[in-house]
């Protein structure tokens, strides 16, 4: 036992890195954390490109942060109140199909929260694309728009060739081209200490 001013003891025993009868201690290790990340954002680029042309995240309001401490603090919120999609001529049911988040819970404190939240609805719905399930051209707020129709595009001419019935296959060829591309330094020096040795 230690006594009077020595040091602490601070022995680092051996971590129980698996299951054991000592104890249930058991340290969990991350070593996948660089794959997920990657697997995440790969995840997250293939999501957006099939939700293509709509927007990968949605439109959410600017609230303020609770408590005094934190409330000059602005963030982005859960959902647009109801207030603020009355206000902007939006019903919340179309507003959940044209990227807009909705939360029936949150209700205005103040005019100026409602009109900043407001305008940023009025912002979106102008630049609001709509493309409708059927029909050619797609609603600009509400209006058909003009844009041009694609045009449709000629599929080239496909030539089809008959496959050698020789038994030598395409990657064996390939195999042996690649051999003989590396070994033929080696080979051409071969020979000629061949050649040496003959006289």
């Amino acid at each position: 036992m230690v006594k009077h001013n020595k040091i602490i003891p601070n022995q680092h025993f051996h971590k129980k890195w698996q299951t054991s009868s000592r104890g249930p201690l058991h340290i969990k290790s991350w070593f996948n954390q660089p794959g997920k990340k990657k697997s995440r954002r790969l995840k997250r680029a293939a999501k957006a490109a099939a939700n293509a042309p709509r927007p990968a995240d949605k439109l959410r309001p600017l609230v303020r942060c609770q408590t005094q401490q934190h409330n000059a603090k602005v963030r982005l919120g859960r959902g647009f109140s109801l207030a603020e999609l009355k206000a902007a001529k939006i019903s919340p049911k179309f507003a959940a199909t044209v990227g807009i988040a909705v939360d029936h819970r949150r209700t205005n404190k103040s005019q100026e929260a409602l009109d900043i939240n407001v305008q940023r609805l009025t912002d979106y719905k102008a630049k609001l694309v709509v493309f409708p399930r059927k029909g050619a051209a797609p609603k600009v707020d509400g209006a058909v728009s003009s844009l041009p129709k694609p045009a449709a595009s000629k599929a080239p001419a496909v030539e089809f060739m008959a496959v050698p019935s020789d038994g030598e296959g395409v990657y064996d060829a390939q195999r042996a081209t690649w051999t003989e591309k590396r070994l033929a330094g080696i080979r051409k020096k071969m020979k000629e200490e061949a050649a040496e040795k003959k006289k």
